[in-house]
């Protein structure tokens, strides 16, 4: 278990060992209650970037859709960095000459320089998601966009640069694809990629509202496309088994993916948000091939039996009873939706109602969405990055102009009362990051000044990306883990990481792929409330071995290195 190294490259510290931000104790909690938990920081940080949707007044439906971000160190140097990607105008004469996806480092002092043209990642397609993963084992990490239009790979060359090898490694998605994800899924010790992809658009479709004006469309305008399964060779290529593995199957409307053992067999299976079809639940058979489990575990229609219009999705455990839930976003009208697991792979149970995050979340649409613990109490709480995709009465807190401030909503925030069951705090002193009415897709969350709290980073149509610090009152304290296998040389994604104590367990998966579009920090954070201790850590690493460290001391950034612990069955 390397702790020293981990703590003082992401902290800045000194010491070899400890907490990185002590300020806010729990003690000091109380007295800081009223003050804003979040501060927009992108600006004063030099994060200068505005979204572009490329649009002609033709209300081509794209353009309502993208874009998404991620989190990621891609220069090993210990922080986060930053990718946004954005669209173009989509008019035939000036296809791919808008700005391009961006890259911005973050320097030592906490500020993000644009990189994006002498790194190589300024791709110029159409920008959609952006999924992260070391593709090649090297330690260090890549980069999958997807676009409207043909998605590209680009491999990390480990000196600033990446390289784009979309040709060479046999990828040739195309069409509409929306949110990607890396997972091993077959146990063979490579990355695979997983693609959502959404519908097929007819340019020419003219749609309107109900007052009979020019509006975009519903996915009920055009036909559904099937997902994209990338087998990873191990040789620098990857193969389309979409088919062979069952995954083409099922042509729906797909927007959010996001990779879990759901039934708690050691293997890792796939969710996917569909947007007014019914959602997919892959369900892992262990032989390279997927079954669509959804109906079954009562994860493809609501409470009602209907489909909704499923935008993004986070996979966590919200009750702390060490399994796997789900969150998801949907449409104005509808509510978004939580399925709690109900254990020993017998299927999961719509609880939005009753866990109070039904009513608040009607009158928005929602899409890129977080889970993460705010105030580190414990529990995990929940961010809704919120924006309509037909005309409404605008919100007076638009900060957009028209005519997208018809589409601006307020963001939703959720607190945790540590049973599962939330209230919606989206005023006060969360105003700063939920009042302001912008059109929101993507959301990454990270630990962007390693301070140990988890920040928020947010997409917005036609605006300013924004960067959100945590300035919470601390209820307790925490712990981030990495894990590492050598052999590969690079995250171990998929590993399930539990910690243990007096108090019960807590559970966090290795992986960057949720919300929408989006990539969030690969490391597992977990606040720890009245924890004053972990009496044990186990690893189950992705090929199903289970390994236990010692207890650490809290408030730190630790690394797990497989084979350092002791080894279980």
């Amino acid at each position: 278990m390397r702790i020293g190294l981990s703590a003082c490259a992401l902290c800045g510290c000194m010491v070899s060992a400890g907490s990185c931000r002590t300020e806010n104790s729990p003690t000091e909690a109380a007295a800081s209650k009223d003050r804003p938990w979040f501060v927009e920081i992108g600006e004063a940080a030099g994060l200068e970037f505005t979204h572009e949707t490329g649009s002609s007044g033709k209300f081509l439906f794209p353009e309502i859709m993208g874009g998404g971000c991620a989190m990621f160190d891609f220069d090993n140097d210990g922080d986060l960095d930053i990718y946004l990607t954005t669209g173009h105008d989509l008019l035939p004469q000036l296809e791919g000459a808008g700005p391009g996806n961006r890259l911005f480092r973050q320097e030592a002092d906490g500020r993000f320089v644009d990189v994006s043209e002498s790194s190589g990642l300024n791709d110029r397609g159409y920008g959609m998601g952006v999924a992260i993963g070391d593709v090649d084992n090297d330690g260090d990490v890549d980069v999958y966009v997807s676009n409207y239009g043909p998605d590209q790979l680009y491999r990390n060359l480990g000196d600033g640069r990446f390289e784009n090898v979309t040709a060479a490694a046999g990828i040739a998605v195309s069409g509409w694809s929306t949110s990607a994800v890396f997972l091993d899924y077959d146990g063979d010790g490579f990355l695979d990629l997983y693609v959502t992809r959404y519908v097929e658009v007819n340019s020419l479709k003219q749609c309107s509202d109900g007052l009979g004006r020019p509006d975009y469309c519903s996915p009920h305008a055009f036909y559904p496309i099937h997902d994209v399964l990338l087998h990873n060779n191990g040789d620098g290529s990857f193969a389309d088994v979409s088919r062979s593995a069952g995954i083409a199957s099922v042509s729906a409307a797909g927007l959010g993916v996001v990779c879990e053992d759901f039934n708690d067999d050691g293997r890792m299976d796939i969710y996917v948000a569909n947007d007014a079809f019914p959602n997919n639940m892959w369900i892992n058979k262990g032989d390279g091939t997927f079954r669509n489990d959804a109906v079954i575990l009562g994860t493809a229609l609501n409470l009602n039996g209907r489909p909704e219009a499923g935008m993004g999705v986070v996979a966590a455990d919200f009750d702390n009873d060490a399994d796997v839930d789900l969150f998801m976003t949907h449409l104005r009208h509808e509510s978004n939706t939580l399925y709690l697991n109900l254990g020993g792979g017998s299927g999961f149970d719509d609880a939005t109602a009753v866990k109070g995050l039904g009513e608040s979340s009607i009158p928005f649409t929602g899409f890129g969405t977080a889970a993460f613990d705010v105030e580190l109490d414990g529990d995990l709480d929940l961010f809704v990055a919120n924006g309509a995709v037909v005309r409404r009465t605008p919100f007076p807190q638009a900060v957009v102009s028209p005519p997208w401030n018809d589409y601006a909503e307020p963001n939703l925030f959720y607190i945790n009362d540590g049973h599962g069951r939330f209230s919606e705090s989206s005023g006060g002193s969360m105003a700063a990051i939920c009042s302001p009415a912008e059109v929101s897709r993507g959301v990454a969350a990270g630990d962007i000044d390693s301070d140990g709290d988890i920040d928020l980073l947010v997409v917005n149509l036609q605006g300013a990306a924004r960067l959100y610090r945590n300035d919470a009152p601390r209820r307790g304290h925490w712990l981030g883990v990495r894990a590492i296998d050598p052999k590969l040389g690079r995250d171990a994604i998929g590993a399930r990481i539990t910690l243990a104590a007096a108090g019960g367990k807590r559970i966090r998966t290795i992986g960057a792929g949720s919300s929408y579009l989006s990539s969030r920090d690969l490391r597992a954070h977990f606040g720890l409330g009245d924890w004053t201790q972990v009496d044990g850590i186990e690893v189950r690493w992705p090929d199903g071995v289970r390994e236990t460290f010692a207890p650490p001391s809290l408030d730190q950034y630790i690394t797990l290195e497989r084979g350092s612990g002791s080894v279980t069955r």
